[in-house]
């Protein structure tokens, strides 16, 4: 029996995993908008009819988390508090069959790549002259920006390609139209992500095209910060970094997942690179973009990863000293040339040595903030919170990377404006300041 009434042409998104996963809520909230359809992002409200499932397949713990999700989903159209639920994303590309017959409740399934036959569904049309239009679940002033779909990557751990397909770049002058339409709704800063950005262009334009990219959305009026995310070591295009010391309102950051720190691992990975190639290219982009920020990505407990392998990657991360890092514990996923391995590492030792990593940066991430105490920097406030206003600096992405925390008693600034401050004290992963003129 229903408990309350329910909205009938109100839709819930709920987003789960990536940045890349929020992008395409975005787009299909839009469309739903179009088609108007009362559209909200997670609402707290519960009082949709249809309710939308963008679901996570990346790693076990990710997978789990939209198993349950779609579960509670179920459980409250058995009590009447919902009429449909669909579900969308990566796990319902890669488990669609399995999660039809474990979970009948939900009314539809649908892959990454299925946004019109899921607006079909819904009696709903694509409206094709939507191209770049979102109803963003961001801050407004910052936007989640992604220049391509897939991967042709051969990476034996990952699964990414099982459920977003091959490499597809989307054209130039359409992404551009984007990031015109976000600027002139206020967005000021646009993070370029995709599974692979260095691989942008080469399937439409025959050469890796991501500096030309760049270059062109920097004279986008209105964006003030442009930030690179999801590089990829092997054939970097190094003239990006000629665009990132040319423009200014390119970030001098690079979030690069290397992945490990042994040759051996990374052979067995298929990462088409070796450690000492690694360091040589961190060591050049430092080089060729003095300051830049550099983000990476780890993973520990590798099929084979002994404990001299281990040692190598700590070796690696404690000369290298990124300004970020983040690691995951391998997960063994079916139908990657990695499930072929003995997943031999328990999850114990995975843990432990994921832990140690993470303690010798936060070691790393000290040091590099306690010598930023004294410094300027212009900084974008994201939100108030507390007795604080909390932005950015231009070397911090959103949610991963430091925030800056100004006291609201020391003076005002508004939300989504960009302030200059002065760092006054840090920790590990926070830096305190105070504004100036």
């Amino acid at each position: 029996m229903k408990t309350k009434t329910l909205r009938k042409n109100k839709v819930n998104v709920v987003t789960l995993g990536c940045a890349k996963n929020t992008f395409d809520s975005e787009v299909l909230m839009a469309q739903l908008k179009a088609n108007k359809f009362d559209v909200e992002h997670e609402s707290t409200q519960d009082d949709a009819s249809i309710v939308i499932i963008n679901t996570c397949g990346f790693i076990d713990n990710a997978k789990q988390e939209s198993i349950d999700t779609i579960l509670r989903y179920a459980d409250a159209k058995n009590e009447g508090l919902v009429d449909k639920v669909y579900v969308t994303g990566c796990l319902s590309e890669r488990y669609k069959d399995d999660l039809e017959v474990e979970i009948p409740e939900v009314d539809a399934f649908f892959g990454t790549r299925d946004l019109p036959r899921l607006l079909k569904t819904l009696k709903a049309d694509y409206k094709h002259e939507l191209v770049g239009e979102r109803l963003l679940t961001t801050p407004a002033h910052y936007a989640y920006f992604k220049i391509a779909e897939g991967c042709d990557r051969p990476c034996s751990f990952c699964a990414i390609p099982l459920m977003r397909g091959k490499h597809v770049s989307t054209p130039m002058d359409q992404l551009l139209t984007s990031a015109k339409s976000l600027a002139a709704g206020g967005v000021k800063e646009i993070l370029l992500i995709a599974q692979d950005l260095t691989y942008y262009g080469l399937d439409i334009y025959k050469k890796r095209n991501l500096a030309e990219l760049v270059d062109r959305l920097s004279d986008v009026e209105g964006i003030d910060w442009i930030r690179l995310h999801y590089a990829f070591p092997s054939g970097f295009p190094m003239d990006v970094l000629d665009v990132m010391n040319n423009r200014s309102n390119v970030c001098n950051y690079l979030d690069m997942p290397l992945q490990h720190g042994s040759t051996k691992i990374l052979q067995s990975m298929r990462r088409g690179i070796t450690r000492e190639k690694t360091e040589n290219l961190v060591e050049e982009i430092r080089q060729k973009v003095p300051g830049i920020a550099m983000r990476t990505t780890l993973i520990a407990g590798y099929p084979g990863e002994t404990q001299a392998d281990f040692n190598e990657m700590y070796s690696f991360v404690e000369r290298t000293r990124f300004d970020r890092l983040g690691i995951f514990t391998y997960s063994h996923e079916e139908n990657t040339h990695a499930f072929s391995l003995n997943d031999d590492v328990t999850d114990e030792v995975k843990r432990q040595r994921a832990d140690e990593i993470m303690e010798l940066q936060s070691g790393i991430s000290y040091e590099l903030n306690q010598a930023k105490v004294g410094n300027n920097y212009k900084v974008l406030f994201d939100r108030a919170e507390g007795d604080y206003f909390i932005g950015r600096s231009e070397f911090d992405s959103p949610e991963v990377d430091n925030e800056v925390l100004v006291k609201k008693s020391e003076g005002f600034v508004r939300i989504g404006d960009f302030a200059n401050v002065q760092i006054t004290s840090a920790d590990h992963y926070d830096l305190y300041g105070k504004l100036i003129d």
